[in-house]
């Protein structure tokens, strides 16, 4: 296949990736229930975008969905979560599982949703003050958000394998 054919292919499913990527972050943004979850499946089109194109088209997906999301929704909660977290991660685990010391993934995974955290919050208190009143302690809070995100790690690992093995036999994470 010639280049201009892999480039003209590249371009059309990176346009794809963006358009499923803002319909699924506008629609979190709307709907009252299940944000979370809706950003959870956003954030797997990253993975889908490195595995059926290149990396360097899925940075230019990540960032026309965070910017087109941004532009269509406004500065809203689950705009701020995807561009700082949701999209990013696929980007962020691509690059932390070639080092393939399962231990080392781990701490650094945690690592990244630990920064992430700090920083939605930070983000979250400046922009909407009094939304965050805890009714648990937030050594719990914070735990639980760990395990939630080993799950969602798992889950985000278990359907790339999918794609790999049975779509695409590509074995790029």
């Amino acid at each position: 296949m010639s280049s201009n054919s892999n480039r003209t292919q590249y371009i059309a499913k990176g346009g794809l990736f963006t358009a499923v990527g803002v319909i699924l972050v506008y629609i979190s943004g709307i709907i009252p229930v299940n944000k979370t979850c809706l950003l959870a499946v956003a954030s797997f089109i990253i993975p889908l975008s490195i595995i059926t194109t290149n990396v360097r088209n899925t940075l230019a997906v990540y960032a026309a969905t965070s910017l087109l999301s941004l532009l269509l929704c406004g500065i809203k909660m689950t705009v701020i979560a995807y561009i700082l977290f949701f999209g990013l991660y696929g980007i962020v685990k691509f690059y932390i599982e070639k080092i393939q010391k399962i231990i080392v993934e781990i701490i650094l995974k945690l690592a990244f949703l630990n920064i992430c955290v700090v920083l939605l919050l930070l983000i979250y208190k400046l922009f909407f003050p009094g939304v965050f009143n805890f009714r648990f302690s937030m050594h719990w809070i914070i735990l639980g958000l760990q395990i939630v995100f080993l799950l969602y790690d798992y889950l985000l690992t278990l359907i790339i394998n999918f794609i790999n093995r049975r779509l695409y036999r590509k074995n790029l994470y």
